[in-house]
């Protein structure tokens, strides 16, 4: 297959390299560049993974020499509003680590941009790609439980990372819930219209930042979506992606991140004059992707470019995702309930908020 995308990794350190080992099994992707304002970095990933192309420490630099049209953004989320407008304005297509952007005005200001200039910009959100999860989507999309009307996440586990988000304000938040509520986004096929949270420091926490969390969202559905989460939480943890239960008209829907999905559904049949109906267990369908999580995302990215669409996790629909992490740090700073609409659109100098994503 000829080179059809001429490919520059920004941004060398340890995440690039599940990127970079994707890239060079494409026979369509030819690698001009990696970039870091650590040139040193880019040396280093470059001697480690056998590569012979370009390296730069800045970014509209190493588009113009090398003519790359897409632009793999695996920089710290400080930087990811600069990399993706320069590239976009220099005729590059980006794919993005999460999150989108640090601030709601970062994030519009991309989506803007990728209108306006007609590239496109997509993030990663490797957790949609989870087979476990499509089939609990397809258990809610195929009208299993009837109309859902609460959703709920718990996300309780107590990693002890050391480094910056022992240090960070607000760990959970910043650094990990983007994932599920994601996840939630995805599964019940709705919106956030508003949130209310609380986030808190629990005692034994070794966290400098509010490592804890509750979170109440209305979505578009009219359903409510409630996250229950910690980052430390010793003893008895739940997956890495939560453990799930949704309730509808008919029945409800488990997941708990680690098995299969499953529903219990009203039985069939007259029920009349019982204080509790029977239900029937309805597992959840096997979901065959051929490849999932990183390479299932990056798989649908390329192929979005293939059949000329906005990919699944485009900016245009990931920044309702960002609106639900940044309107609940609002919420819970200024101890009110945030309108997801408004917070959209509003500058955030208005709100005056300022976010501290670190990665």
């Amino acid at each position: 297959m000829a080179v059809k995308y001429r490919v520059i990794i920004a941004g060398c350190g340890g995440m690039s390299n599940a990127w970079i080992d994707y890239a060079l099994n494409r026979s369509d992707v030819e690698m001009v560049a990696l970039v870091d304002i650590k040139l040193e970095f880019a040396k280093v990933m470059a001697d480690k993974k056998g590569l012979s192309c370009r390296l730069f420490d800045n970014i509209e630099e190493a588009i113009k020499e090398t003519g790359a049209n897409l632009v793999f953004d695996v920089t710290v989320p400080a930087s990811h509003y600069n990399i993706a407008t320069a590239s976009m304005e220099l005729g590059c297509d980006v794919f993005g680590e999460k999150p989108l952007a640090e601030t709601m005005e970062q994030c519009n200001g991309i989506v803007a941009l990728s209108d306006l200039t007609g590239r496109s910009h997509a993030v990663m959100q490797n957790r949609r790609f989870d087979p476990r999860i499509r089939s609990l989507q397809e258990l809610i999309r195929s009208g299993t439980i009837g109309r859902p009307g609460y959703m709920g996440a718990e996300f309780f586990l107590g990693p002890h990372f050391g480094g910056f988000r022992d240090m960070m304000d607000s760990p959970l938040l910043l650094d990990m819930a983007i994932h599920t509520f994601d996840a939630a986004r995805m599964i019940i096929g709705a919106d956030p219209v508003s949130v209310y949270c609380q986030e808190f420091n629990p005692p034994g926490s070794w966290y400098k930042g509010n490592a804890s969390a509750i979170c109440i969202f209305e979505m578009s559905d009219g359903s409510i979506f409630c996250y229950q989460g910690s980052w430390c939480a010793e003893g008895v943890p739940t997956s890495w992606e939560a453990s799930w239960r949704i309730s509808g008209e008919k029945g409800t829907a488990i997941w708990d991140g680690i098995g299969a999905p499953y529903a219990e559904v009203i039985s069939e049949g007259d029920q009349t004059g019982k204080f509790t109906r029977e239900h029937t267990r309805v597992e959840g369908g096997v979901i065959d992707l051929q490849r999932t999580f990183h390479q299932g995302c990056l798989d649908e990215l390329f192929l979005s470019l293939e059949e000329n669409r906005p990919a699944e996790t485009d900016c245009r629909d990931n920044r309702f995702s960002m609106a639900m992490v940044l309107g609940a740090l609002e919420s819970t700073k200024t101890g009110r309930k945030i309108n997801i609409e408004k917070f959209i659109k509003t500058p955030n100098s208005q709100f005056q908020h300022s976010s501290s994503f670190s990665n």
